[in-house]
């Protein structure tokens, strides 16, 4: 329990930065209990002047470091966990931050590559972009007596370390509140730090993003609109990724896209097609396409970079947004009800009847508006809204999704307002649908579902012995009883004994910082 004590001081330490920046002005106290409620009151006398503008929570963030960062990152594709609102506040957050020296960024090439920066590199320059986690410089490595410029992302030192301790604190708070709120186990707010915890693990070791890299390079081989950077694996390494350099337009730069008279809404086409022909056809796809991420290079195609975060679907996942989007499209609302049963994503004590109700009344008013105006993205959001009233459970892969399509969607329409985002993803859909759910794909899910009966019934025997086991172990138990040792028995008293001390101390570290956070604000 001594850790217990330190997450709290920890904690304590954060929420004083979070009362400095104002982030818990933006709570409705009548949504709190009572003991909170005069939480919120010495929380609102902590602020500092100016905390009440927008941008509170990114504030507080950005202060408490890099793992904080990235739960806001994170957090801003869950408006199912922190709200809309605050979500629509963490999408601003940006993950930049001070570059390390370029001594310490050569330490760490030279070592992780196993020989001398000049023996890898025909030049390396200094970080052209620096997050929480790595940084990029540009350098040039050369082959047969030719240079050719390449990005070299070098992983920021020590920092799993920081992660690590970070991430242990907000395991105990997701711990703590799902052991005491119901709202917390239905939100699953373990699995949500889970989900974040081996998101920011991948994204420390750089092999795995250049693994990322070389699988969407084999998905998208014959995509006419897109590619991604070629990977040098022979300047790659868990602490360094060295990738082909883009020298494309970013599609952050309008200013340069008109000066190339680029044809905008054909642009908006292709980023909208090629995330859903990722997500859909391949089931793998880029989960931070925002506009700094995303080049255009000299023949037209969309280039991506920064493949840290990436989005998986299933089979059964992608089937279910083809077949919810179908429905929506000829309103079909029992079918896009019964999909959520068949997935089994809404309890089965609902009823499909109210459930393609509630459905109903989202479709029905994209019917009264015209196709620009119609945000598939949107669409999403207010179906995953509707779910909570019917105890779905929360799905972190359709989340990203859904707010990856945010970002898509509004890339797009930055560049064509009027775009009519159902008439260019309806060749994508109508493909996969007819790939997939029509007469070839249904033969080819029996043949599948054949495979898996056969090798169920291959397993039968093994099961069957075990089975027979548990079996014989149950009669003796009931037969028997369940015994425990003296020994045992003690042992757990004692646990027990020590537990209930270290909370006891931890309740008076918790009484005893706020009598601190009180005595500061005297003498403010």
């Amino acid at each position: 329990m001594i850790s217990a004590t330190t997450h709290i001081a920890r904690l304590a330490r954060a929420g004083f930065v979070f009362a400095r920046e104002g982030v818990f002005g933006a709570v409705d106290p009548s949504l709190v209990p009572p003991p909170g409620q005069l939480a919120l009151k010495i929380a609102r006398l902590i602020e500092r002047r100016g905390a009440k503008s927008g941008q509170r929570l990114t504030r507080a963030l950005t202060r408490m470091g890099p793992a904080y960062l990235k739960l806001g990152q994170f957090l801003a594709t869950r408006p199912d966990v922190v709200g809309v609102f605050m979500a629509r506040d963490l999408e601003s957050l940006q993950d930049r931050l001070p570059p390390f020296p370029q001594v310490e960024a050569e330490a760490v090439i030279a070592a992780s590559l196993e020989r001398p920066l000049a023996q890898a590199f025909a030049s390396f320059g200094p970080a052209v972009a620096a997050a929480s986690i790595a940084q990029v410089h540009r350098g040039e490595v050369e082959r047969d007596g030719v240079r050719r410029a390449v990005a070299v992302k070098v992983l920021r030192p020590n920092v799993a370390a920081r992660f690590r301790r970070d991430l242990a604190d907000f395991f105990f708070v997701a711990h703590q509140a799902e052991t005491y709120s119901a709202e917390a186990r239905r939100l699953r707010l373990i699995e949500v730090i889970n989900t974040m915890s081996r998101s920011v693990a991948i994204e420390m070791d750089l092999r795995l993003e250049a693994a990322a890299l070389s699988e969407m390079a084999e998905n998208t081989r014959g995509d006419p609109d897109f590619r991604v950077p070629a990977v040098d694996w022979d300047r790659t390494t868990h602490n360094v990724l060295t990738m082909e350099w883009i020298d494309g337009i970013a599609l952050s730069d309008h200013a340069r896209l008109e000066q190339a008279r680029i044809d905008l809404p054909d642009l908006g086409r292709k980023v909208i097609q090629s995330f859903l022909r990722h997500a859909l056809r391949d089931g793998f796809f880029h989960a931070d396409m925002h506009p700094g991420n995303l080049f255009l290079d000299e023949e037209g195609r969309l280039v991506a970079v920064d493949f840290g975060i990436m989005g998986r679907l299933g089979l059964k996942e992608r089937r279910f947004l083809a077949e919810i989007l179908l429905g929506f499209i000829t309103r079909d609302y029992r079918r896009v009800a019964e999909v959520h049963f068949e997935a089994g994503y809404v309890p089965q004590h609902h009823s499909v009847e109210n459930f393609a109700q509630a459905i109903r009344a989202i479709g029905e008013p994209i019917h009264n508006r015209t196709a620009e105006e119609i945000s598939m993205a949107k669409l999403l959001t207010l179906l995953l809204e509707v779910t909570g009233l019917f105890d779905m459970r929360t799905r972190p892969e359709l989340i990203l999704l859904q707010k990856t399509m945010v970002v898509v969607e509004g890339v797009a329409r930055g560049f064509d307002p009027k775009l009519d985002i159902w008439k260019i993803a309806d060749p994508v859909v109508r493909e996969w649908i007819e790939r997939n759910l029509g007469p070839i794909g249904r033969i080819e899910s029996a043949l599948g579902g054949a495979g898996d009966l056969g090798r169920v019934l291959a397993g039968l025997p093994d099961v069957a012995g075990r089975a027979v086991a548990v079996i014989e172990q149950l009669e003796v138990m009931t037969r028997e009883g369940l015994t425990l040792s003296p020994e045992t028995i003690a042992a757990m008293g004692r646990t027990e004994g020590r537990r209930s001390r270290w909370w006891t101390l931890a309740l008076w570290i918790i009484a005893g910082t706020f009598i601190a956070i009180l005595v500061a604000i005297r003498q403010l």
